[in-house]
């Protein structure tokens, strides 16, 4: 390289806009210089004493091609009034004589060693963040808690594990049925992400009933930073009218209505004709099916089912609509494991025993009951006999205790493709607490139909507010509450109309209503004035609608304006406050007319089965098993022996069913769902690898590196915003206004206004590849302060990666032993890594400027250029040794897997073939990439030894 003496007709490289190609100097006017980069028709000007360029200067052996496309290589090279002239021959051996300005403009300088050579030199710094980032990445990549880390949601075990059992698999197909309040769609958006970034997925369909769309929208964007294009009917037009290509074909992500899509047979067309990886269905209760009749909605989503690798269904009641509606849901999930119902109901009816032996291995005098012939017997249908063998030995019992009841989950269980925690096993919510209000019964409410005795508005006539002795207790009540929010849940949505504009306008009640009739905007807009802790609503009045999808956990007072003859109804209304995130006792308001209908079915539900105060699972069976008889003592509510028959029949059937919910299916349902140990590994896992001070200081290094301007906003927060002098236009995931941001979770869990940064977010991960795909640091210079060379010594530090290329869902990398390949090596061959660690190295290390490293380089070529043929020589022997690291890592692990599935599936048929075949194939595939694999340079740093000051 040459000094900065600016010659027209000179050759040089922008440093910050190296895609340009070569530019000319075309002007050089005092201390103005004018440059016109031929390859970009594009022209820079630039202050002469510090012009961002690099002089482009080819050495003798280098290959280059002149402007008109004839390559030779250099053999001599003479400086006529300031500028070069290249010589030498063309591969026709014809002799050429070129003067600079005549080279080929279009030259992009992105190999280290290419842009060491043109001068293009980057800071200690911006090395040492290339050489972090790559460790982060393979750390993040190599984790088992990869795709989790990123989500802004609790830590809740029960979730963690769920979602990490199945977002591992290959296309997933599972019922998620956990009770109501356990958070469903938060594990559904956990194994959502983690498909997604490790790219088991790329195409996701999600169908929601029409009420829950915009929660979704805005919860996959909030928890999960996952931007989902909702196509509704009017964008399905609009997009029709655009281009002629498939609608659903428009994004990667889609959300969809449920009633929108079933209603319209062009919509349905369309997106079954799409691509899809993985189908996401919501509330899949209301998928009706039975043996003689099957609901529209049934059909359709059977017909994506077939054609989508991956399905996952949410529903809160998975058996409680009965043994029909329950298999018809496994049906979508596996048609082929779940053909028949009749079939079906005698498989289930085996389970008992299973259950039986597993809670025998659980006992504490468990060894003394399994070495007696009768058990060894039974536990011989299900266990292998080494496994057997092992159990009857005193001292190995303990060991063997875990492992077989394991073996007899994964055999025989039903948690493969259904999972359902409940609120026994998931601790820490608070308590549900009953008030009651008896109300004089109004004197014109003359009824024998059911209807009307239970919602006795419909019965009043016009005028019902002013005879409704509910009303006139609900002002009074609501002005004892005044500091309190209060959420009134009734059947009817005109009910919920008349009723809030009532008390808005008779009393100044601060009030909101959601109802079915409102459109999704506005019920949004509702519920977000409802959620308003300084200026909302006191009270959101809802229909039926308000007791399903939303939750309203930041309120602790329900107010059942009636009940549902429907327990499980009754359940789901009271499961928008009672859920993960309340932090207070639920307090239930239910008032009544005395000696009335709904007085009995108060009593009904409270005295019979507790469905107040407790969570009630049998709800549909006891409601099955009392129907004639609720339906007498509700027309003749003033019998109490009646009365008193229709309790003690109630609590008899609760007792029941419960006791048999807690035996045989549930029983080994509720232990393949949740394992205490697995999910508390999980979060431990996942709090090693959140390293939110790391985080903290690699992005300050990031943000000064690509010119992004940060300051403090508060405490854990700060304020990211594009810089003046950005190194490009856009940096990943910063909208032009900036955002707040935070590090740390739970800062982020209680301000949802701010971005939660994790390794995993948009913009850290955006900033990693940004590093890893551009130059910047893959080229440096600095000095080495050290006694153990002789001064003026070249020393050369250099990171080689292993490239694979392969499908990205099949990660290569994380099976390789490490990051990156890191050598030092001297110009006799000898290394030097193991005596210089990478931090000893950059404390070491240090700055030369620009203009003084081009210099050296220009002059040290020859000898620069011995020391990458020192350490390509070096890679090439390690390069062997960590191939066949990494496929034996990978053969072991992808063969326990592939071992285990296959002894699994010959005793249980929830394990799909379709996923052992995968196995085999991605182990196939995987061998191929690894063995093709090839170390490459990534970035070195020459080191010129000097004495310590």
């Amino acid at each position: 390289m040459s000094d900065n003496e600016f010659i027209i007709g000179q050759r040089w490289i922008s440093n910050s806009e190296a895609e340009l190609g070569l530019g000319i100097i075309k002007k050089v006017e005092g201390r103005r210089i004018e440059v016109f980069f031929p390859a970009a028709a594009e022209t820079r000007f630039y202050a002469a004493d510090n012009a961002p360029l690099s002089r482009v200067v080819y050495s003798i052996g280098e290959q280059i091609q002149t402007n008109d496309q004839r390559s030779f290589t250099i053999d001599a090279v003479q400086t006529v009034n300031g500028c070069l002239v290249y010589q030498g021959e063309t591969s026709e051996n014809d002799s050429i004589s070129i003067h600079e300005m005549d080279v080929d403009s279009q030259v992009h300088f992105n190999q280290p060693q290419d842009r060491l050579f043109a001068g293009q030199i980057d800071k200690n710094n911006e090395f040492e963040l290339r050489v972090k980032t790559l460790a982060h990445q393979h750390k993040l990549h190599s984790s088992s808690v990869f795709g989790l880390l990123g989500p802004r949601v609790q830590l809740l075990p029960h979730q963690l594990y769920i979602a990490h059992q199945v977002s591992q698999r290959f296309a997933p197909r599972v019922l998620l049925a956990d009770e109501v309040g356990l958070g469903k769609t938060i594990e559904a958006g956990l194994i959502l992400h983690q498909q997604l970034l490790s790219g088991r997925a790329r195409r996701v369909l999600i169908i929601v009933p029409d009420n829950l769309l915009h929660q979704w929208l805005v919860e996959m964007l909030r928890r999960f930073n996952l931007s989902f294009t909702l196509i509704d009917d009017d964008r399905y037009q609009a997009l029709n009218e655009q281009d002629e290509a498939n609608p659903f074909d428009s994004a990667q992500l889609v959300l969809c209505g449920l009633t929108e899509l079933t209603g319209n047979k062009a919509m349905q067309a369309d997106v079954i004709k799409a691509d899809w990886d993985l189908l996401v269905v919501d509330e899949a209760h209301h998928l009706q099916w039975h043996p003689q009749a099957v609901s529209d909605e049934y059909v359709f989503i059977e017909q994506l089912a077939q054609r989508i690798p991956g399905l996952l269904l949410l529903t809160a009641t998975p058996e409680q609509l009965g043994v029909d509606s329950h298999f018809a849901r496994l049906r979508l999930l596996d048609p082929d494991r779940y053909f028949d119902l009749e079939t079906f109901k005698q498989q289930e009816a085996a389970y008992q025993p299973v259950s039986e032996l597993i809670d025998l291995l659980s006992d504490a005098d468990a060894y003394a009951q399994v070495t007696q012939k009768s058990v060894q017997s039974r536990l011989a249908e299900y266990l292998d006999q080494e496994l057997l063998t092992a159990l009857s030995v005193e001292t190995e019992f303990e060991a063997m205790r875990a492992q077989a009841i394991r073996q007899l989950l994964d055999r025989h269980g039903t948690g493969r493709i259904l999972f359902r925690n409940t609120r026994d096993v998931v601790k820490g919510f608070p308590q549900r607490l009953l008030h009651t209000y008896a109300l004089d019964l109004p004197e014109s409410l003359v009824s024998s139909d059911i209807a009307q005795l239970l919602q006795p508005e419909t019965g009043l006539g016009d005028n019902w507010l002013q005879q409704d002795s509910r009303i006139s207790w609900l002002i009074d009540w609501l002005k004892q509450q005044r500091k309190e929010k209060v959420l009134l849940i009734c059947a009817l949505a005109d009910t919920a109309q008349q009723l809030e504009t009532f008390l808005k306008i008779n009393h100044g009640v601060r009030s909101a209503v959601f109802h079915e009739g409102m459109t999704l905007v506005n019920r949004d807009r509702a519920a977000a004035y409802f959620a308003d802790d300084e200026e909302g609503a006191q009270l959101l009045v809802c229909s039926e609608i308000g007791s399903e999808g939303r939750n309203f956990q930041f309120c602790h007072h329900l107010l059942l304006f009636d009940l549902p003859l429907n327990p499980d109804l009754l359940e789901q209304r009271i499961g928008r406050l009672d859920r993960i995130g309340q932090h207070h006792d639920v307090h239930i308001h239910v008032p009544y007319y005395h000696g009335s209908a709904q007085q009995v079915l108060l009593n009904w539900y409270h005295s019979g089965m507790n469905a107040f105060e407790s969570v009630f699972a049998a709800g549909r069976i006891v409601a099955e098993e009392t129907a004639d008889l609720l339906q007498t003592s509700l027309q003749q509510p003033a019998n109490e022996i009646l009365l008193k028959q229709l309790i003690d029949r109630t609590q008899q059937v609760s007792q029941t069913a419960l006791e048999n919910m807690q035996s045989g299916r549930n029983r080994l349902l509720e232990r393949n769902s949740y394992d205490e140990d697995a999910a508390y590994q999980i979060i431990a896992e996942l709090e090693d690898n959140t390293r939110a001070l790391e985080l903290a200081d690699y992005m300050d290094d990031v943000f000064d590196a690509f010119g992004v301007e940060q300051q403090a906003h508060s405490v854990d927060s700060i304020i990211i915003e594009p810089g003046t002098h950005m190194l490009y236009e856009q940096f990943p995931a910063l909208p032009e206004d900036g955002l707040t941001a935070t590090y740390q979770r739970h800062k982020a869990l209680s301000r949802e206004d701010m971005a939660f940064l994790s390794w995993e977010h948009p913009m850290v991960f955006g900033a990693m590849d940004l590093v890893t795909s551009s130059e910047l640091g893959n080229s440096a210079f600095c000095t080495l302060e050290t006694y153990q060379f002789k001064a003026g010594t070249l020393l050369l530090e250099v990171i080689f990666t292993m490239h694979c290329v392969s499908e990205r869902h099949l990660q290569p990398t994380r099976f390789l032993p490490q990051s990156y390949l890191r050598l030092v090596v001297d110009e006799t061959g000898n290394q030097y890594q193991a005596d210089f660690s990478e931090a000893q190295f950059n404390k070491l290390a240090g700055r030369i400027p620009r203009a003084t490293a081009q210099e050296l380089v220009r002059h040290a070529r020859p000898q620069i250029s011995r020391l990458l043929d020192v350490a390509q020589a070096a890679s090439t022997s390690q390069q062997a040794a960590w191939i066949q690291n990494a496929v034996q890592n990978m053969t072991e692990q992808m063969h326990e897997e592939i071992q285990r599935l296959s002894a699994l599936a010959e005793k249980n048929p929830n394990i799909r073939q379709q996923e052992i075949d995968h196995l085999i194939e991605k182990q196939q595939q995987l061998h191929q990439v690894l063995q093709s694999a090839r170390l490459t340079l990534d970035a070195l740093r020459v080191a010129i030894v000097t004495e310590p000051s």
